[in-house]
């Protein structure tokens, strides 16, 4: 038994970490196909073993399938998500397109999967640095009412593809030889710098990407007047989105139960011993798939608030395995068309 599976964006890195999560996860799949742009066509993926062709993504290369996870952008997506549905494809989308429309449900399997019953065949996947934070509030959330949380991220340059990550070591080999870097695919040097500004800015001074993690938090957590505010900055890291976030609750929380509570979470380890310098760092975690929290503290400018430290693997839980962890939720739900045959 198996799903006929698509994957569009296969050739970029949270394509390929799609494929990689489907085969540590057993993920049943009775035919596959790897579709790119056009560029791509005819390069060769490995998955079980088994050697792939990438197909160009087409209307036509989406008809006979049963899924399909998307992670090509807004344009590719908006191209062709609707043809893909028209044909019967359930589609979750990497792409910040359809998340925050009122009849697709914005999912972190964690914290809301019981929406899933609700989808119209599209399913959206978070912003990377959303999905890691949504994890850890819904845990908190159970020891008090939140009132207001406060964080900043840290975001690696895997976030913004391959060619920034390509940038980043050719721009640090650059400065490390005494030569200026020269940005292409990020706005401003990266190696060796931080940008405090990911996504084009707004009327209100914030970022895209700052309110993508506002306005997606508030879906996820459905909670219409959650109060969030961000800063977002691009940060000189391959792979691994860290964030500093303040939580301020409706009455006290201590310190031990919020340690506590997140030890025992879903998708959630705590890594919190400051006198023998643990906690979670970025470069340690690329590769693996929890959320991890550290640097657990009380707030000492407010008498309700704790302070932490999330580190997530941008690639994993931001993208592709979240991706991933939804389509288990509708086989196991039944939202999803089983095949009897087998991979080829």
């Amino acid at each position: 038994m198996g799903v006929r599976l698509a994957i569009v964006g296969a050739t970029g890195v949270v394509g390929q970490a799609m494929l990689q999560t489907l085969e540590s996860r057993d993920f049943p799949v009775a035919n596959l196909k790897l579709l790119a742009s056009a560029r791509s066509v005819g390069e060769r993926m490995t998955f079980r073993g088994a050697s792939y062709t990438v197909e160009e993504a087409t209307p036509e290369n989406l008809g006979d399938c049963d899924l399909a996870l998307f992670s090509a952008g807004n344009p590719v997506s908006e191209a062709l998500v609707p043809h893909a549905v028209a044909r019967g494809c359930v589609v979750i989308d990497n792409s910040s397109a359809f998340r925050l429309k009122s009849d697709v449900p914005l999912v972190v399997p964690e914290v809301n999967a019981h929406v899933l019953s609700h989808h119209r065949g599209i399913i959206a996947n978070p912003n990377c640095s959303t999905a890691q934070l949504v994890v850890v509030l819904h845990a908190l959330r159970t020891l008090a009412p939140i009132e207001r949380v406060v964080v900043s991220t840290y975001q690696s340059v895997s976030g913004a593809g391959k060619e920034a990550m390509e940038e980043l070591l050719a721009q640090s080999a650059a400065v490390l030889a005494g030569e200026s870097p020269v940005p292409q695919h990020v706005r401003h040097p990266i190696a060796f710098n931080l940008i405090p500004a990911i996504d084009h800015f707004l009327d209100n001074g914030y970022t895209k990407e700052e309110m993508k993690l506002t306005l997606e938090t508030r879906k996820i957590l459905d909670e219409p007047a959650f109060r969030l505010t961000a800063t977002a900055v691009r940060v000189p890291v391959l792979v691994g989105h860290s964030e500093a976030v303040t939580v301020e609750f409706a009455h006290p929380v201590s310190v031990e139960s919020a340690r506590q509570t997140l030890a025992c979470a879903d998708g959630i380890v705590v890594e919190d011993d400051p006198v023998r310098h643990i906690y979670p760092r970025p470069y340690e975690k690329a590769g693996h798939d929890p959320v991890y929290v550290g640097r657990i503290r009380g707030d000492v400018s407010h008498p309700c608030g704790l302070n932490f430290w999330v580190v997530a693997d941008n690639l994993r839980k931001g993208a592709a395995l979240n991706a991933v962890q939804i389509a288990e939720a509708l086989l196991t739900r039944q939202l999803l068309r089983v095949q009897t045959s087998s991979l080829t």
